[in-house]
Parts: structure tokens; C-alpha cells; sequence
């Protein structure tokens, strides 16, 4: 830089010599020159105003003044034991100076106030003679002459910043003396404690800032400049230089930051004295040239880790000489301290290049130097980076055992993920500008130690051995070195702390500064392909493993600076690939992590955020093996030649060997959260790889490794398969893994074998020996199903073992088994899924068996959740209920979480009957959430999603659909709500199910039998219920003939004749029977006479005689009539009786009315309080009884949440344009891979049609439009573009939506609409507030729109969103109230909740085109496109800070970036989806509704105020019967439902 101009060297030597001998006494015995000092000098210094009052000097010519700084001269130059009189010739000087100040103090000479710039530079000169180093002094004289340099160091730079008068030459004058002593104080080899060592910080930092002044007062010629550049590579042995020189470099960069990037970039944060180094008056222009000259001033810092470089100076060969044993200049004790220096100037460039990238952090070098950092147990060395991140709190490991059962989890609040890495400036300059300055040290720092640098050093030496051994003279100031050239770079002269692994530290500095660098490439930018293949060749360096296996400390600066360097889309960025997962390998599997650690280390680095860093790097490069597959990945040292070639997809096994590893042996809390986003994500993709990419394929892998047993089994779940071995493979690998769980071993297959060996199999960390056959290995590792099986086992595993204590651990882990077990895997083994419902079952027994301390708020979330979870296995896995074990074990759990305790809590027990149990649930949510499991499992297993579609769990049939098919109302009439009501007797059950009967049949009922129709309202939804009252089965009942005269046969007329005939009481022959003596116990007629008297016999003969004659009257009557048989006519059937109380017999057959057990008139046995009946009778003829009804029905039996989808274009930060990209002229304008996206989010639904959650509470929930609107609203939906209509999901007439059992969720693309319609909507009073809400109806056209929700079934099924996998797993309304302190059952007369009792935070989903966009998202400005209409309902609206975003990026590659943003939490950030993980687009719509769904239910489980929607219904039907409830007695009761419906 300043090659054509000559150095100032020699003049500086000049100076220094003509110092000492400036003084006529010098000619004089020093015996002599001392006594004249001592007498003038005390003369002078008497007037100074010290110990009295200052007088005006008595020297008035020039050559009285010049004769006394003569003799000062030599003054300054006595012996140290002179001290008083060198202290008085300082004080004289320093108080002369002051004639350059704007008012000269009294005492100087007025010679020197009139020309005070010649007589100061004289002055200046002289001082050189206190600084010099007097030989063979004691420690404390040479104390005594620090302390005097320091008072005239303190002198001269505040006569620099205070004069006005000094001019250019003075200025120059200063700036060589500084340069002149530290040039004598600095240039020798240090010497611990001698005045160089104690004044060393001292010279420099006043050099340095009056050299600072100097750029300001009188800019330094550049003959100065590389006067200044050549001495400080003279000192470059001193550690204060390099301190300084970060400190000055730091404080200029802070002001060039200032007026190059504006107020907006982040500041640099000096410390306060660093603030003030920068004279107040220093240009812009002034301020880059100093900054660039500063920067360059030590010349290449990578020459430090050359001693014979660093020692080649005059000093060093001079102490070389005077060596008593002889030694090489190298060898001087002081070079020992190289690599802290070499460390330091690293740290230094570092931290610019942190301030350049906007990483604002207190960047003071020298504070790094004393002390270190605390890192994790076993962790000792490293070297951070001064401005990254504070450590995380250390993680206290387990030091024997299994990790598996001995770790525990690290319980620390987890921390918003998405700050866990620190934000670039927005404004940052381009990678290329950054490089442009500090490229050449850094790639030289990166290679320090590798295999290039040493073979540079190798090439060095053989050319230096090639030239003759010669004196090798230095250009600079003539001097001379000893050193031979082949002695240059020989290693083995080296000291042993001078070996080049000792610098491994800077190197490690360097090699993540460039990470840095690279990381922070924006989108689309370009960077330089020099730079790039440089910086590769500095990683694949730098990522060697040695045979140790152990990780060193460049190694761990790689990992921790490089998070983003997969997602950044740099170019050829897969050759390290390799290189890095070999990396990750050496520090995420291990558990106790190996470390090469050097001595001279001076930081360290925490071992959690190392890992953290690993994990980040794992999580951008998991999907790159099945996105690439066979594409090869080059060797970047051998080329095309090299014949270990990678392919893409030979990594995968690797990557999940490292996945599963580190998840067995991870601690921290944070990091555990990240590996199972990870897990579910390569289960997922794996599952969707095979599924779409190989199609047959996988069919024929999965059958070729899975045994005989495997395939037969699984097809029919009719038999007992869950007693049956299932796959022969997955038996081995479970029962293998059981065996050996956290156990060092490996598996081996043999030749031919197709099981593995189980004593030697370790399960979770399955690896595979090299001598298998890819094919086999592949189907053992990369198999779907194979993931599947240890995903399952690992999560399971350590859930009850080490997770369970950790509320955001334990819910990851069940949403990845949630996630799980929604996957469709063509060989799932029964097996292994009942295996995971048992495992999920035994943590909700042990989570409710924990003692009463541990009860709490995040305890029962876990529990809550875990239901959740197992409601998902079973909903998704419906043939587990076929077993017997598994349901016991599911309603033992269920009975566990209503009750608090178990009917057998040991399988020999004696079982304890409901009525006998006290209830005593753990809390009320985990009562609601097992109430919530036990009617999935009656209601739903198997049968979702019903006849209705997914989007509803209740019927679509209410009062008025109908009576539209009863004959008895006109169609006219049977559109009144009021008047379909009427028709309807309403009764209350159990105080939380409303019965509805109609007792008319329906118009295409023929039976004439007893029918009614029930609508059963409860606390789980709207059924529909048709009975009827039959005799005999209709299978058994016969073929009916409704024909008005059916026929008959024709009579016979002929008359009979009765032949007449005597009665006979006893046979003929009884005469003959010898009578015995019972014969004559009965007396006879004549007896009776006597017994009785005539009278009575007369009597009694006379009736006989009577109705004698009437029977034959009556005889002859019937003969004679119309009737008899000879006039009879044809039998006519009676009329069929319509009127049936079928009501009244419903309620008594299923037991409502049992009245005939109580005794209405003992209280014991009365009826009771209305409330406590069996029974509620509801007043129906209130004219609010329908809108309280309708709300009950609106009142959604699943969780309802709404994702709101944005696309945003390069460089938008403004919500109207963002907004404005949806519209019809913007549509053709988006990524393809955007609608892409769009589709598998969920399903598009017509609103009109549309009977679930739609996105907005106005119109959701309502039944389906009729055939004319719907006409319109598809008309109108035919007339927009195509590719407009496909991405057209705003809510007004399409959305996009999903459901399962317990969720639904609504995926709305906002356009100008949505804020149209919510200024629409707020004015008007339909969403004022929910009691004055009006809802309407739209009517139901025919009876053909009843079956119509089976054709919307169908028709979703073609989909690709796995309608058939709509699990229970998102059951959200698994969500409880604020738990009491004492559990008791809710009572009728609760409060009634509001209708949203959770924070009305939004979710978005955000496509970005530049990464960087997601800075200036306009948020708060979005949010008023974004209402769903019950805001109005909560107590505040929804704030910009409560909202979760999902930046979604696309890479040049085709995978997609995640940014997650989001409030900080203890719940706020849910899995799959991690901070920074890079997905396939075959996964995004399916992780993405996944991790809103998860991030809803961790708010609602987190929020104590939230109650789950059946219990909002239970609630709501209790308000129903506070207000409509007739208290009627037993007679009333009984009365009513004889009284028919009007």
C-alpha cells in the first residue's frame, strides 16, 4: 500500500541517537554533569508553582532558554537513582509545553511561548531520553521511571488534544517520538516486568490516539503511515499491540457503520472509554481512510504463527548472540505467547466482521483475553467467538448408565426457538464486500495446520534448501539474522508451545468467522465462485477426522456458525456434505463428547449450544438424500478421479443413525424439541417417498425383507391378529431392542441371513456392517416401515423413562406419536401399534400416580395431551379395539382419568363396581379429556367420518329439515323454525342431553307401528334417531298385503242339526264301582234336604230351570238373525290407528319412566328437585327457546382454528401489496409451487355447501344452501380465471378445509374482501355480541341434499390429503378450565362460558420469495384482514406479539425453508415444524397443518380459563334448562306426555 514511498525508519534511529547526545555535558564526567543538573534544575523547578506560588520565569533570550534544555537533556538521562532530579527536569518540560496550549501557564519562558512549535519539538526529542531502558536496574527504580513516563505520556497527549498551536511539523515530531519509544521499549524480546513490559499498554495506547488526533488535526503523510506499519510488525510479540489494535479498529468501525448503513443498522457496542478514542471532529471521508490504514497497520495477522518471521528483528538476533548456551532467535521464551496473540487478532476481525453483519454485541477484545467462559462438564476448551451468543445454562450429565434410563431431561423453560439464533441486519453489505477486505487472512488462518498449509511449508523448504546457505540480510534498517533458510520452516526446532497445533484456536476463530460470512448470503445474492471454492476447500480442510475421533476446536467453530449454510442455496454447497455428517457424527451420537483441548485455549465453548448448532445442521440436510437420491457427490480434493464416490441416498442411513442416536443420548430440553421435529419430518418423508415416488417399489421392498408371517396378517383385522406374531422382522427388532436399549453393540447380519441377531442388536442405534448388500440395508434402515418401528420404540422408550418430568419434551414426544400414527404405511404391524398404545397408557398411569406435591397445572397437560394421543392411535388403528388386551388396557386408562382410580389396580383383585367408586379425578381436564376418549371410542372408532362428510360429527337433520317430511305440516309452514319446534316434545336427561321427539312418522314411513323421531342434543353433538315399535324383527315379519278385499273362501250354509242328548255327570258303568268310604264323604240330595231344607233346594232347582230357558231362547234367536251362519257377510279388518303416544312408550322402555319403584309419599323415594330427576320437561312456547336452541347448535362439538395464508413478493413490506397479490391480475404471477402447496393444506369446500367451520362464525356450522344459491355462487365461481380460481380461498365462496375427530381448521387467503367484509359485518348487529346474535338458515331443498354429505365424502376422498387418516390425534377439545384445588362435578347452575375462552391469537402461514422478508412482515398492519367475527365475543383483540407466523421460502433447489416467529413461551412453538428445518414440497402442507394444529392445542392447554367444547355444550344445555324448565310432579309429568304436540 505504500511501496512507493520511503520509510521514516531511519530517521526515528536518528532522533533516538542524537537524543543522547544533544547536551554539551555529555562532553563532561558524568560526576560533573550531574552536579550542574542537580543545581539548575532544582533553580527551575523552585518557580513552577509545585511547592509555591509560580513566578514569571526568568529566562527571556533564546540562548538562556536553550542552555537550561540542554542540561534538562542530560537530566533526563541520569541514572535512575537520580530520581528526584529526573522527576524535577519532567516537571520542568511538562510544564514548558503548556506554551502550546491556547494559555501558556506563567512560569514559561517567553522564548518558548513566542515560538512554542520549535522549542516543543525540542522538548519532545529530549524526552527520549527517559524512556530508555538503563540496564541492570531493580524492580523498583524501574517503577519509579514508569510512573515519570507515564506523567509525560499523560502531558503529551493532552497538549495533542488541547493545542491549537501546534503545526504540521510539531505534529510529526510527536508522532516519531511515539513511534521512537515504543520502537525502544517494544522491539526487544519481552522481559516480565522490566519498564518495556510495564509500559508497554501505556506507549501503544497513546500512539494510537494521538495518532488518531493527528488524522484529524494534520493527516500523517504516507511516509508516516508505513513508518508506522513497519514498526508495528517489529512488535508484534507484544500482546498489547494486537489489543490495541482490535480496540482502535473496533472504534472506527463503529463510526464508519455510522454514516455507511444509516441509524437504522444495529449499532457497534464499545465500551465507553473505547467510545471517546475517536476525536469528535473526524470526517466521513477521514474516518474510512483511518479505518483502512489501521486495519492494515499489523500487516498479515497469519504471519504470527511463524516465530522465525515474527523473530527476525535486530533485538531478537541480538539476544540469539548474547545466549549463553547459544539458541535460535525463534526459541526466546517471549514467543510463547504467539498463539494467544494470533487468537486475539482473529477475535479481533471477527468481531468487525460481526458488526458489519449487524451482530451488535460488546466487541472489547482485551476483556476476552483474562479470563474464559464456563462451558458443560467435560467440555474444556474451544474458542468462541467474542460477539456470539452467551452460553446457555450447562446441562448437568449422567456419568453411568444408560442413557436411556439414567439421563434426565435439562426441565428449563423453553425459549422462543425462533430467537434462538441471532438476526443479521437487514441492511447488511454483500458477503463479496466483506471478503473483499478480510478474504486473504482468513483463508490463510483457515488452512494453518492443514494438509495445503503444510504442503505450502514443504514446497518453502525444498525451495529455500535449493538456494545456498547464505547471511540473510533484511531490507529493513540493515540489521542481520542468522537463521539459515532450511532452518525457516523445520517444525521439529520449534519449541514445544510454538508447534502449529497450538494455533489451532485462531484457526478455529478464522474458520467460523468465514462461516459467518457465508451464512449471512441473502436471497439471490451472487457471490464470487473464487471465494466459494476457497472457502470449500477451507471446510473439507478444516472437517478432517482424526483417528481419535475427537472433536477439536475447529471443528466445534464450524458447527456452531454453521446453522444456515444448507438453506442459503449456495452454490455446490452438497460437496461438503459428506464432510459434515462424518462431523456430526463425531458430537451428536456420543453422550460424553470427546474434546482435543489445547492449553493455550482461552475460551470455551458450551457443549449445548454446540449441539445445538448440530442439530440445526442435521435438521436443513435431512431431506437432501431422497430429494437428490443417486445423484453422486463429487470429492472436492480428488475430483471426478476419486473412487469413493457418494451418492445422496447412501447418506440417508447415516443421517438417521445419527438422528435416532442423538436423540437417545440428548439432554436439553430444547434440543430434544428439535430432534423430534426432526424424526417426524424423515418419517414423514420417507412415507410419502414411497408412497408417491415409488409406487410398487416399496411394495416390493417392504415384502422382500419382511418375512412369511408378514404380509398375511395385516390384511385381515377381523381375526385375532394382535395375539399372532405379526412381521417376523419387526418381532426381532422389538425384542432386540428390549434386550439391549442403550448397550454399545452393533447389529451384524450374516451372509444369507434374513433376521438379525438379537443379543447383539442395539436397537435405537441400528448401524449397518459394511459388508451387507446395499439392496438388504437399504430395506432394513431406509424402509418406511423400518423408521417407523424405531421412531416408535425410541419416543415410547424415552417418554416413560426420561421424558416424563418435562412438560414441552413430553408434548413433543406425543405429537410426534400423534404424528405417527396418522401415517399410512403399507406394512404397519398391529403389534407394534398396540405396543405404543400400552406404552402411551402406562405414562398416563404413572403421570396420575405421581404423589400430590407433583400435581400440577403442566402435569395434567401432559396427561391431557397423552389422551389425546392415544385417541389418535385408536381412531387411525380401529382394529386395536378387536383386541381384548388392548381395550381393557384403553378403558382401564379411560376409568382411571374419570374416576381418579382403577375398578383393579392389580389383575388378581377383586373389580370395585362404578356406584361403589368415589370420584376423584386427578383434575377436571383430565375428567374431560378421558370423558372426551370414552365417546370416541363408543362413537367414532370405526365410523369417522360418517354419512355427513368430515366436516361434521353431528346430523345435518334439525327440527325444520325434518318436518318437511312429515305429512302432517304444509311446506309453507314447515320452514318457521317457531312452528317445527311446536311439533316437538323436549325433554332433559342427566341435566346435559336434550331429547327432541316427534311422535308423528315421517311421509315415507308405510308401517303403521309406533314410530318416533328423536334429535339427541348433548355435550358431543346433534343426533338424529328414527324408532320404531315392532313385534317381530322385519326379517321375521312377513310379506305384508295392503289390498282393500283381500277374499276369502266362500261359506258353507248348510245348518247342522244338533242331535239331543243327555247329560252325563258320571260314566255309565260308575254304578258298579264298590263305593268306598271317601265315596260317602259327599253328601247326597237327600242328605242336603235334611241337612238344609226343602226351601233352599226349591230355590236353587228354579235358577236351573230359568237359565234353561234363556239359552234355548237365545239359541233360537241367533238362528233367526242376519249374523247367523246361513245370512253371515264378509270380516272387514278394523281401521289402522294412527294414534300412538309413542313418545310416552320410548321414555318408559328405556327406563325414563320408572315411576312403578317409587313411593310418591315417602320423601326417601320422591322424584326430587327438578334438576336431580331422571327427567326435565322444557317449556317450549317461549319465542327465545329457538335462538337458544340454534346457539346450542352452533356450538361446535370439535376445536375450530383458522390459518391465515400470505404471499409475499420480493422486497414487500406494505399490506396492501401483499394483500394485492392475491387478486385476479396477480395470480399468474406466483411460485407454481405455491398452489402446490395451497392444495395439500386441505380440501376446497363451497361456503355455501359447506356445513363445518368455515373460517368465519357467521356462516359456519349451518346446514348445507340450498340448490339455487349454491347454483349462483358456482356460476359466479365458473366466470374467474383458472388460475385465479385455484388459489381463490378468501372465505367468500371457497375455503380450504380439514377435520378429524376432534379438530377442524380452516385455511383462508386473504384478499381486499376480507376487510370489506369485517367492515361490513362489525357495523350491523348480527356478530354484536352472542346473545344477540342472529344466525340464518339455509333451507334445505329436497330430500335428495340429505344424502349430499356422502357424495361431499367421496368426492374428498380422491383427494390427497389422507381423509381416511383423519385420526383423533388432533383432538383439541381435550382442553380443560382453570383445574379447582379440589375436584368436584360442575353443577347446573354454573355460569355460562363465553363462547371463545382463549387468546384470540392468530396463525399465519406466509410464502416468501426473499427470505430476508420476513424481518418486515407487516403484521400488525394484516391483522385487520384476518377477523373471524368472534373477536367481538373476547375480552381483547388479537395482538400483533400473540400471533404465530410460518415463513415458508423456496430454495433454488425445490426444498422450502421454515422460519418460525412467534411469542416467547413456555408452550409457544409446537413440532413438527423447527426453526430453520429445510422440507421436501411431498411434506409441507402436511407439517405445516400438523404444527398449527399442535400450536392451537398447546395455547388452549396453557390457557386456564379454556374449556373444551363439549363441556362449553354441557354448559350450555344447563343454561338451557335454568331458563325453560317446568316443574312439574309425578301426575304432570305423566299427564304431559299424554297431551299431543299442536
Amino acid at each position: 500500500m505504500y511501496s512507493e514511498w520511503a520509510s521514516l525508519s531511519a530517521q526515528i534511529t536518528a532522533n533516538s541517537c542524537g537524543a543522547q547526545c544533544f547536551s554539551v555535558l555529555n562532553k563532561f564526567p558524568a560526576s560533573a554533569g550531574r552536579e550542574v543538573v542537580v543545581s539548575v534544575v532544582k533553580q527551575l523547578s523552585s518557580n513552577l508553582g509545585i511547592t509555591q506560588n509560580a513566578e514569571p520565569s526568568h529566562l527571556v533570550k533564546d540562548e538562556e532558554v536553550k542552555w537550561c534544555m540542554d542540561v534538562i537533556c542530560f537530566g533526563l538521562s541520569l541514572p535512575l537513582q537520580e530520581n528526584e532530579t529526573i522527576k524535577e527536569c519532567v516537571n520542568v518540560y511538562c510544564e514548558w509545553l503548556t506554551a502550546l496550549l491556547p494559555n501558556p501557564k506563567i512560569n514559561v519562558p517567553k522564548p518558548i511561548c513566542e515560538d512554542a512549535n520549535l522549542y516543543a519539538r525540542q522538548i519532545i526529542n529530549h524526552f527520549h531520553n527517559l524512556f530508555v531502558p538503563r540496564q541492570g536496574e531493580s524492580a523498583d527504580t524501574i517503577k519509579r521511571q514508569a510512573l515519570l513516563c507515564h506523567r509525560v505520556l499523560r502531558k503529551l497527549q493532552l497538549i495533542a488534544q488541547d493545542s491549537t498551536k501546534m503545526d504540521r511539523q510539531t505534529w510529526d515530531t510527536l508522532l516519531l517520538f511515539l513511534l521512537a519509544i515504543n520502537e525502544i521499549l517494544l522491539a526487544p524480546p519481552t522481559v516480565k516486568d522490566d519498564v518495556g513490559d510495564q509500559l508497554c499498554e501505556r506507549v501503544l495506547s497513546v500512539l494510537f490516539e494521538v495518532w488518531l488526533l493527528a488524522c484529524v488535526r494534520s493527516f500523517p503523510s504516507p511516509s508516516m503511515w508505513k513508518t508506522l506499519q513497519e514498526s508495528c510488525t517489529m512488535w508484534r510479540h507484544r500482546v498489547a499491540l494486537v489489543d490495541q489494535w482490535n480496540r482502535v479498529n473496533l472504534a472506527l468501525t463503529a463510526r464508519l457503520l455510522e454514516f455507511s448503513y444509516g441509524p437504522a443498522f444495529p449499532p457497534l457496542k464499545n465500551a465507553d472509554e473505547d467510545g471517546q478514542l475517536i476525536p469528535a471532529g473526524m470526517s466521513n471521508d477521514c474516518v474510512a481512510q483511518t479505518w483502512y490504514r489501521f486495519l492494515r497497520m499489523i500487516g498479515n495477522p497469519t504471519a504470527l504463527c511463524s516465530p522465525h518471521v515474527i523473530s527476525k528483528s535486530p533485538q531478537f538476533v541480538q539476544w540469539a548472540l548474547t545466549h549463553d548456551k547459544g539458541a535460535e532467535t525463534h526459541q526466546h521464551p517471549c514467543l510463547q505467547m504467539l498463539p494467544k496473540i494470533f487468537l486475539n487478532a482473529m477475535k479481533g476481525i471477527s468481531s468487525q466482521v460481526d458488526a458489519f453483519l449487524g451482530l451488535s454485541k460488546t466487541a472489547l477484545i482485551g476483556s476476552l483475553t483474562g479470563g474464559s467462559v464456563v462451558s458443560g462438564p467435560g467440555f474444556g476448551s474451544g474458542s468462541g467467538s467474542g460477539p456470539t451468543p452467551a452460553p446457555a445454562p450447562t446441562t448437568p450429565t449422567s456419568t453411568s448408565g444408560p442413557p436411556s434410563t439414567s439421563s434426565s431431561i435439562n426441565s428449563l423453560p423453553l425459549p422462543s426457538l425462533g430467537a434462538a439464533s441471532v438476526e443479521l441486519a437487514a441492511a447488511r453489505p454483500k458477503c463479496n464486500s466483506i471478503l473483499h477486505v478480510f478474504h486473504e487472512w482468513l483463508f490463510e488462518a483457515a488452512h494453518i495446520g492443514g494438509d495445503t498449509w503444510r504442503q505450502n511449508r514443504k514446497k518453502q523448504a525444498c525451495e529455500a534448501s535449493k538456494r545456498p546457505s547464505s547471511m540473510i540480510m533484511e531490507h529493513r534498517k540493515g540489521s542481520i539474522s542468522l537463521s539459515q533458510p532450511n532452518s525457516l520452516n523445520d517444525p521439529a526446532s520449534l519449541p514445544p508451545a510454538l508447534t502449529i497445533d497450538k494455533y489451532e484456536s485462531g484457526r478455529a476463530e478464522a474458520i467460523g468467522t468465514l462461516c459467518k460470512i457465508f451464512c449471512a448470503k441473502k436471497t439471490g445474492e451472487e457471490i464470487l465462485p473464487v471465494y466459494l471454492a476457497r472457502f470449500y476447500m477451507a471446510l473439507q480442510q478444516c472437517l478432517k477426522i482424526t483417528e481419535a475421533k475427537e472433536c477439536d476446536e475447529t471443528l466445534a467453530s464450524i458447527l456452531l456458525h454453521s446453522s444456515d449454510l444448507f438453506r442459503l442455496d449456495l452454490d455446490g454447497i452438497n460437496v461438503l456434505l459428506p464432510g459434515f455428517i462424518a462431523a456430526l457424527e463425531i458430537v451428536l451420537p456420543d453422550k460424553d463428547l470427546k474434546l482435543k483441548s489445547q492449553q493455550s485455549s482461552a475460551v470455551v465453548f458450551n457443549r449445548t449450544e454446540l449441539r445445538r448448532s448440530a442439530i440445526n445442521i442435521l435438521l436443513s440436510i435431512m431431506v437432501l438424500p431422497l430429494h437428490y437420491q443417486a445423484l453422486p457427490i463429487r470429492d472436492l480434493a480428488n475430483g471426478e478421479t476419486s473412487e469413493k464416490m457418494f451418492t445422496f441416498i447412501q447418506l440417508k442411513s447415516r443421517l438417521m443413525n445419527i438422528l435416532m442416536n442423538a436423540l437417545q443420548v440428548e439432554t436439553d430440553a430444547q434440543n430434544t424439541h428439535m430432534l423430534l421435529g426432526g424424526l417426524l419430518l424423515c418419517v414423514q418423508d420417507a412415507v410419502t417417498f414411497e408412497e408417491t415416488e415409488l409406487g410398487g417399489a416399496s411394495e416390493h421392498l417392504a415384502n422382500s425383507g419382511g418375512g412369511g408371517g408378514g404380509g398375511g396378517g395385516i390384511q385381515n383385522h377381523d381375526t385375532n391378529l394382535l395375539s399372532s406374531a405379526c412381521s417376523e422382522r419387526s418381532a426381532s427388532l422389538i425384542s432386540a431392542g428390549t434386550a439391549s436399549l442403550g448397550g454399545q453393540t452393533t447389529a451384524t447380519v450374516g451372509a444369507g441371513s434374513s433376521s438379525l441377531n438379537a443379543s447383539a442388536h442395539d436397537y435405537p442405534s441400528l448401524t449397518i456392517s459394511d459388508d451387507m448388500s446395499l439392496e438388504f440395508a437399504q430395506d432394513l434402515e431406509d424402509n418406511a416401515h423400518a423408521l417407523f418401528v424405531r421412531a416408535t420404540y425410541l419416543v415410547c422408550h424415552r417418554l416413560i423413562s426420561s421424558w416424563k418430568t418435562d412438560l414441552n419434551v413430553s408434548l413433543a414426544a406425543l405429537e410426534l406419536l400423534s404424528g405417527l400414527a396418522r401415517l399410512h404405511i403399507r406394512e404397519t404391524d398391529a403389534l407394534e401399534c398396540k405396543r405404543a398404545v400400552k406404552w402411551i397408557c402406562d405414562y398416563i398411569c404413572y403421570q396420575c400416580s405421581r404423589p400430590p406435591p407433583a400435581h400440577s397445572k403442566d402435569l395434567h397437560s401432559t396427561i391431557v395431551a397423552a389422551f389425546q394421543c392415544t385417541a389418535s392411535w385408536l381412531m387411525q388403528h380401529p382394529y386395536l379395539l378387536h383386541d381384548k388386551d388392548c381395550l381393557q388396557t384403553v378403558l382401564e386408562v379411560v376409568e382411571l382419568g374419570i374416576s381418579g382410580t382403577k375398578s383393579q389396580s392389580k389383575s388378581g383383585d377383586i373389580p370395585k363396581f362404578k356406584d361403589e367408586k368415589e370420584l376423584k379425578p386427578a383434575s377436571m381436564r383430565v375428567r374431560d379429556a378421558a370423558e372426551n376418549l370414552l365417546t370416541i371410542i363408543l362413537e367414532q372408532v370405526g365410523y369417522f367420518p360418517s354419512e355427513c362428510g368430515p366436516e361434521s360429527i353431528s346430523s345435518l337433520l334439525d327440527e325444520v329439515a325434518l318436518m318437511k317430511h312429515c305429512n302432517s305440516m304444509s311446506p309453507a309452514a314447515a320452514t318457521s323454525t317457531e312452528q317445527a319446534i311446536a311439533k316437538f316434545k323436549y325433554f332433559v336427561t342427566e341435566n346435559s342431553t336434550i331429547l327432541a321427539l316427534l311422535e308423528e312418522p315421517l311421509g315415507n314411513d308405510q308401517d303403521p307401528q309406533p314410530t318416533v323421531t328423536l334429535l339427541i342434543r348433548g355435550p358431543f353433538g346433534r343426533h338424529a334417531w328414527t324408532m320404531q315399535l315392532r313385534h317381530l324383527p322385519r326379517s321375521k315379519s312377513g310379506i305384508k298385503y295392503h289390498a282393500i278385499n283381500p277374499g276369502r273362501p266362500i261359506p258353507m250354509n248348510d245348518i247342522s242339526q244338533r242331535p239331543e242328548c243327555e247329560q252325563k255327570n258320571f260314566p255309565d258303568g260308575v254304578d258298579k264301582v264298590q263305593p268306598c268310604v271317601a265315596d260317602y264323604s259327599i253328601p247326597t240330595i237327600e242328605q242336603m234336604r235334611e241337612r238344609y231344607g226343602t226351601a233352599t233346594i226349591r230355590e236353587l232347582e228354579a235358577m236351573l230351570e230359568n237359565q234353561s230357558i234363556h239359552e234355548k231362547l237365545a239359541w233360537a234367536e241367533a238362528d233367526n238373525s242376519a249374523d247367523s251362519l246361513s245370512h253371515s257377510q264378509e270380516c272387514v279388518p278394523p281401521a289402522v290407528c294412527h294414534e300412538f303416544h309413542a313418545a310416552r312408550l320410548f321414555l318408559s322402555h328405556f327406563g325414563f319412566l320408572s315411576f312403578e319403584t317409587r313411593n310418591p309419599h315417602n320423601p326417601a323415594e320422591s322424584l326430587g328437585t327438578p334438576p336431580q330427576r331422571p327427567l326435565i320437561v322444557l317449556d317450549t312456547k317461549s319465542s327465545a327457546f329457538a335462538s337458544d336452541l340454534d346457539r346450542l347448535d352452533k356450538l361446535s362439538a370439535r376445536t375450530h382454528d383458522t390459518v391465515y395464508v400470505f404471499y409475499v413478493k420480493s422486497g414487500q413490506t406494505n399490506a396492501q401489496q401483499i394483500i394485492g397479490n392475491m387478486s385476479e391480475d396477480q395470480s399468474h404471477t406466483h411460485n407454481s409451487h405455491f398452489g402446490h402447496m395451497l392444495q395439500t393444506l386441505g380440501w376446497p369446500v363451497q361456503v355455501a355447501e359447506h356445513s363445518g367451520w368455515t373460517g368465519f362464525a357467521h356462516n359456519s356450522w349451518s346446514l348445507k344452501g340450498s340448490a339455487h344459491d349454491g347454483g349462483e355462487q358456482a356460476q359466479q365461481s365458473s366466470n374467474l380465471p383458472n388460475s385465479f380460481e385455484s388459489l381463490n380461498f378468501n372465505g367468500s365462496q371457497r375455503v380450504l378445509y380439514w377435520a378429524d375427530v376432534s379438530s377442524e381448521i380452516a385455511f383462508v387467503v386473504p384478499t381486499v374482501w376480507n376487510l370489506r367484509y369485517y367492515s361490513d359485518t362489525s357495523d350491523g348487529e348480527s356478530i354484536s355480541s352472542t346473545d344477540q346474535i342472529v344466525w340464518s338458515r339455509h333451507d334445505t331443498a329436497n330430500a335428495n341434499d340429505l344424502t349430499g354429505p356422502a357424495g361431499a365424502k367421496s368426492k374428498s376422498r380422491n383427494l390427497s390429503l389422507e381423509l381416511d387418516t383423519a385420526g383423533a390425534s388432533n383432538n383439541n377439545n381435550n382442553r380443560g378450565p382453570k383445574e379447582p384445588v379440589a375436584p368436584t362435578r360442575r353443577k347446573g347452575n354454573v355460569i355460562k362460558p363465553a363462547l371463545l375462552a382463549q387468546a384470540p391469537a392468530k396463525i399465519f402461514l406466509v410464502w416468501l420469495e426473499s427470505y430476508e422478508d420476513h424481518l418486515n412482515f407487516p403484521l400488525e398492519d394484516l391483522l385487520a384482514y384476518t377477523r373471524t367475527g368472534e373477536e367481538l365475543q373476547s375480552l381483547q383483540l388479537p395482538r400483533a406479539s400473540d400471533c404465530h407466523v410460518i415463513f415458508v421460502h423456496s430454495l433454488l433447489s425445490g426444498l422450502l425453508r421454515v422460519k418460525l416467529q412467534g411469542p416467547s413461551g413456555r408452550m409457544s412453538f409446537a413440532t413438527p415444524l423447527v426453526d430453520g428445518m429445510v422440507l421436501s414440497r411431498r411434506v409441507v402442507g402436511n407439517l405445516v397443518r400438523q404444527t398449527a394444529l399442535n400450536i392451537s392445542r398447546r395455547r388452549r392447554l396453557d390457557n386456564d380459563n379454556y374449556q373444551p367444547p363439549h363441556v362449553r355444550r354441557r354448559l350450555k344445555v344447563q343454561d338451557i334448562v335454568q331458563k325453560y324448565k317446568m316443574d312439574l310432579s309425578e301426575a304432570e309429568l305423566l299427564a304431559h306426555l299424554f297431551q299431543r304436540a299442536i
